[in-house]
């Protein structure tokens, strides 16, 4: 079941779009915790970002070609690590104007085009904008729901398996192509 977490995009063109969701650390299924257990995936005890929430960066281009890369931590180092073989020189970084985007993007040095959602700029120039990647976040967001929390050490299998949904009604993957992939033959994608 873990085979798709390995097909995904290898590259990025023209305009690509990056953004950071959070997944809360879950040890679902293991035994011995040194912490009461959640109850149906459970919130964190801290608001906002923290120690407690795993980082996925999700990286999409305008050709919908998509990447989710679980990182170490928010930060500089771990964003240019994850980007870095995904953005050639010429490709146009989308970001919603986080810091730690911002400086991936010039030390990678791809030419960085900030949106500023938080003063209700959408879209600059008629091009520039997030909203592929923040869409795909939302319907991500949304089927993982479903599982009320997914254990961490699957969660990379988890994106697998749900960048090969969100892309199946545009290449007309039929169940047995899925059912293939299962058992690990991926040749059957298109």
């Amino acid at each position: 079941m873990a085979a798709p977490k390995a097909i995904q995009a290898q590259s990025l063109v023209g305009i690509a779009e990056v953004d950071e969701t959070f997944f809360l650390h879950s040890r679902k299924g293991e035994r011995g915790l040194d912490r009461k257990p959640r109850r149906r995936g459970g919130s964190a005890a801290k608001r906002g970002t923290s120690k407690e929430q795993v980082p996925v960066l999700v990286a999409r281009d305008r050709a919908t070609a998509t990447a989710n890369l679980i990182l170490d931590a928010d930060s500089k180092a771990c964003v240019v690590i994850a980007l870095k073989p995904l953005l050639p020189a010429d490709t146009i970084l989308c970001t919603d104007g986080s810091n730690v985007l911002a400086a991936a993007a010039k030390e990678i040095g791809v030419t960085h085009r900030p949106v500023n959602m938080a003063a209700g700029q959408r879209v600059i120039a008629g091009v520039y904008h997030i909203q592929n990647v923040n869409a795909f976040d939302s319907r991500l967001k949304n089927w993982m729901r479903r599982f009320h929390g997914v254990a961490t050490r699957y969660l990379d299998s988890y994106l697998g398996w749900f960048r090969i949904l969100d892309r199946s009604p545009a290449t007309g993957l039929i169940p047995a192509s899925l059912l293939a992939l299962a058992i690990g033959h991926s040749t059957s994608i298109n």
